[in-house]
């Protein structure tokens, strides 16, 4: 059986993404694979490009062969030109900058402040509890039958 690893679209019409996997070189595009061992997101900016190279040399070991697209991601991994994204301002940074900009100050703002967590107090609890008591025993109350003695006689 000749085994290829080869990659495997998927997503939208206009956003692919592709699994790098392990399959039958006679079977489907998408068809079943033997091993998914990566994935790559050509549209993202940078490139994101995550191949367990401990899995591909194993396959690549045992006689598989890569098409041109999968070799040419297997040597941007290994020579490691891949580029990284950089990381930007955290959320919270944005968040800040945009108030100071709009001339708020950040400490001000109800939403930087931290919410207060809903206090259940011990004491008021039997309070409540002896109310709803109280509540249950009067519509009993409502509900009986008058009594013959409170009944008028005819």
């Amino acid at each position: 059986m000749a085994v290829k690893i080869r990659l495997k679209r998927m997503g939208k019409i206009h956003a692919p993404f592709y699994r790098v996997v392990v399959m039958d070189s006679r079977t489907k595009r998408n068809g079943r694979a033997i091993e998914e061992i990566g994935k790559y997101h050509p549209t993202e900016e940078p490139s994101v490009i995550e191949i367990d190279m401990e899995r591909a040399d194993y396959w690549l070991g045992h006689g598989a062969q890569p098409t041109e697209a999968v070799a040419a991601l297997l040597k941007v991994l290994k020579e490691g030109t891949l580029k990284t994204k950089e990381q930007g301002p955290s959320k919270k940074d944005r968040y800040e900058a945009a108030l100071a900009a709009a001339g708020k100050p950040a400490s001000d703002t109800a939403a930087s402040k931290p919410r207060k967590k809903a206090e259940k107090k011990v004491e008021e609890a039997p309070a409540d509890e002896a109310k709803a008591a109280e509540a249950k025993t009067d519509d009993a109350k409502a509900d009986e039958p008058v009594a013959e003695a409170e009944k008028p006689e005819a």
